[in-house]
């Protein structure tokens, strides 16, 4: 192999947010390759590098770095960003596609690890696990428990979106006892929906009949303010709110109002508008919801796992192939980006 370094820039934010968790994946996938080069970026400012300082490597391993217009445009250098994680709301797309560069994710890795995260907050909300552990905790015993939980059994599990990570809930949750499944989303195929005992449904229909309803769709412009005051008025007064995807999806004033008139019998919420929790944010006000600090499917399994894809996607550039979970798909016959890819097919 040619001795020409392929250089990989890491985000500043592993050496915060996932040290111990990504070097072992380092080592086993790059450490063969003498040809390629790994360094931690410097820090950047609300997790935007420069032009400059992004166009000093042929790849990037991303996990909140910010990538727009102002940062991409003019870069020569940069063939693939690799994001350790699936969600790409702070990467403009369009952006990395005119620059040559793609965007791949990790599809495998967040698939089972998030769809227990949502399971998890169906038991816990279904349950009202928080509340018994505080009771316990305050000394006192179930006559102070504020009602009986429920069981799932005949209950109806839906679910906005039926990708990767949803189908995988439902996949998980046939031996469960639920009564139906049901499912909106207008890029999925009947096909698909049936493969999983899923029925797909109008929006409508799908808050009015779930008993707990599961946000399993990407942050878009689309998407942004989804969960609104409208549909939340549509839920069943015993029916749960779970979260796992993005906050954005859900407008959170609405929700914080649904919760306190009883449209709704609570949530189970991994993320939120804006992150960290301010403080003084309302739904904290909220009793009847379980929080968890966008880090429920942070298992060792899923740090282990998106490392090795992530640093695989990069080593297939690296050797003039192609990567998986490859988001911006028109970037592949591009020019641009087909010059930098056979550079590195031609010295592999």
């Amino acid at each position: 192999m040619s001795s020409i370094l392929y250089k990989v820039g890491v985000s500043y934010d592993f050496s915060t947010d996932a040290k111990g968790h990504y070097e072992a994946a380092l080592g086993e996938v790059f450490g063969p390759h003498p040809n390629i080069a790994v360094e931690l970026m410097p820090h950047a400012a609300d997790e935007r590098p420069t032009s400059d300082e992004l166009d000093r490597y042929d790849g990037v391993l991303a996990m909140a770095t910010r990538l727009e217009r102002g940062n991409l445009d003019g870069l020569k250098r940069l063939a693939i960003v690799a994001r350790w994680g699936v969600g790409y709301d702070r990467i403009d797309t369009q952006a990395m596609t005119d620059n040559g560069i793609v965007l791949a994710i990790t599809p495998n890795a967040v698939r089972r690890p998030v769809a227990e995260a949502a399971i998890a907050l169906v038991f816990t909300t279904s349950l009202n696990l928080v509340r018994q552990h505080q009771i316990v905790q305050a000394g006192q015993w179930r006559g102070a428990l504020p009602g009986l939980g429920r069981n799932i059994a005949g209950r109806t599990l839906g679910s906005i979106g039926l990708g990767n990570i949803a189908g995988e809930m439902f996949r998980m949750s046939a031996s469960l006892g639920f009564g139906k499944l049901l499912a909106h989303d207008p890029y999925a195929s009947g096909e698909r929906a049936a493969s999983l005992g899923v029925d797909l449904v109008s929006i409508d229909e799908l808050f009015k009949q779930s008993d707990f309803l599961c946000v399993h769709c990407s942050l878009s412009e689309a998407t942004r303010g989804l969960v609104n005051r409208d549909l939340l008025r549509l839920m069943k007064p015993t029916a749960m709110l779970i979260n796992t995807a993005r906050g954005p999806i859900v407008d959170e004033a609405a929700l914080v109002h649904a919760l306190k008139e009883g449209w709704l019998a609570g949530a189970g919420l991994d993320v939120f508008e804006i992150e960290p929790l301010p403080e003084d944010a309302p739904i904290r006000g909220c009793p009847n919801v379980v929080f968890a600090p966008h880090g429920l499917a942070w298992t060792t399994e899923l740090a282990r796992d998106n490392s090795l894809e992530a640093c695989n996607n990069l080593l297939a550039v690296a050797q003039g192939r192609l990567p998986g979970g490859i988001v911006n798909q028109a970037v592949v016959d591009g020019d641009l980006f087909q010059t930098k890819l056979q550079r590195w097919a031609h010295r592999s």
